[in-house]
């Protein structure tokens, strides 16, 4: 088991951000052609890592959410729990990965599927180009333990823009700064009450009369917004709270009327819109995930999920309507399908091999993004189920993953191994 600790370390010494993974790329490719495996990487830098006669594919996604000092990542164990030094850990999905090197060097005859760019709209698992033997699949993003997950929300950003008149301003101005926020993963952290420091901004300046030179908040499409700065103009006294620091400076600045921005970001419905009683997560979620205005061009970014493919368009359809109604230009990307929940055959070995384990175990679906949706739309024979350790607040500089967790999760691999015969 400790070498899956040492190989998780070596993973957070290699760079391997959402759009710069080459450096862990070449690494997991030495690696298995050192073992002995043949190795393919598609277009998209997706790798696929095989040997023998497979009859199981372990999936994970090789790049991470660089949030504070990551990529450089200073990692501790307090309580049984692995955190990083004021940076993400990066155990999403860095954690699946050192486990599938494991198995690689204990030359498990498998298909080991690294796909790449996960964290930044699925890119690598959209692109996927390889002809894959085995017919059932184990994906390993999932994020808590003794949970067989056979669901997944399907996905939009929706972004919406605005260019503003600008003028010269050349008196006492405030710069606002929030911090301190506890941030978290956009979906399956969206029901947690959790502050999100744009939604503050909004709130602080409601209803007063401003000008805005500037705004820079939020830190990635799928987080919860920790920071925000700011350069307004206020003709009354704005002073600092909880969170929100405010400093009085001096300059010349290009400003915009902040009336109208202000009241977009303070009516826009944030958070859950409805909720899966069934399932007990969310059903129906947005996140306002970053905002930018400067030289008076104003880009709002949003991150939308659902449980179901008809939820998510009719989410899709009711914010481009609302930023329509103040004028914004609207556009859509990165959009993927849910995984409609469902038990199969290789969910209940699953199950079987969890609770030999941990003695317990349950099927669910998670409110948010997993791969396996795209794969099994691109490989409809697939059985696919997925697992994980438990790991708490990924995307943020808070995220931990507990050790213990992550050794009987192994196990649960092993046993599956096992009942298959390998």
């Amino acid at each position: 088991m400790q070498k899956i600790l040492d190989y998780f370390q070596q993973i957070t010494q290699i760079p391997h951000c959402s759009f710069d993974t080459s450096k862990l790329k070449d690494f997991l490719v030495s690696f298995s052609k050192q073992r002995g495996y043949e190795v393919l990487v598609d277009s998209a830098d997706n790798i696929l890592i095989k040997k023998g006669t497979s009859k199981l594919i372990f999936q994970a996604h090789y790049d991470m959410v660089c949030v504070g000092e990551a990529p450089k990542i200073e990692t501790y164990i307090k309580d049984g729990w692995m955190m990083a030094k004021d940076s993400t850990l990066g155990a999403d999905n860095g954690m699946a990965i050192a486990m599938m090197m494991a198995l690689i060097d204990e030359q498990k005859e498998c298909e080991f599927l690294f796909t790449n760019d996960e964290e930044v709209g699925l890119i690598g698992a959209s692109s996927l180009e390889f002809e894959l033997e085995a017919k059932q699949m184990l994906n390993l993003d999932s994020e808590d333990e003794a949970e067989v997950y056979i669901g997944c929300a399907g996905g939009v950003d929706i972004e919406a823009s605005k260019s503003y008149d600008s003028f010269l301003q050349s008196k006492e101005f405030y710069e606002i700064t929030i911090s301190g926020l506890k941030g978290g993963h956009s979906g399956v952290d969206i029901d947690k009450n959790i502050p999100n420091a744009i939604k503050l901004f909004a709130k602080f300046l409601k209803d007063k009369d401003i000008q805005i030179a500037s705004i820079k908040a939020g830190e990635r499409i799928n987080s919860i917004p920790v920071n925000l700065q700011a350069i307004v103009f206020c003709k009354s006294e704005l002073k600092s709270q909880k969170y929100i620091d405010v400093k009085k400076i001096d300059g010349d600045f290009e400003v915009v009327k902040g009336g109208e921005i202000i009241k977009i970001l303070d009516n826009f419905k944030d958070g859950v819109i409805s909720f899966n009683d069934e399932l007990n997560i969310p059903n129906e979620s947005i996140n306002l995930a970053l905002v930018t205005l400067e030289d008076g061009e104003l880009k709002i970014q949003t991150s939308a999920r659902a449980m179901d493919d008809k939820g998510l368009e009719n989410i899709q359809k009711d914010y481009e309507k609302y930023f329509k109604e103040f004028s914004l230009d609207v556009k859509c990307e990165g959009k993927y399908p849910a995984w409609k929940p469902q038990i199969n055959s290789f969910s209940k070995e699953v199950e079987k091999a969890m609770i030999k384990v941990f003695d317990k175990s349950k099927f669910k679906a998670i409110h948010a993004g997993l791969e396996c949706a795209i794969i099994s739309k691109k490989y409809p024979n697939l059985e696919i189920t997925s697992i994980g350790p438990n790991i708490k607040s990924p995307h943020s500089t808070s995220e931990k993953v507990e050790l213990v967790s992550v050794f009987k999760t192994y196990e649960v691999i092993q046993e599956i191994l096992k009942d298959m015969k390998f």
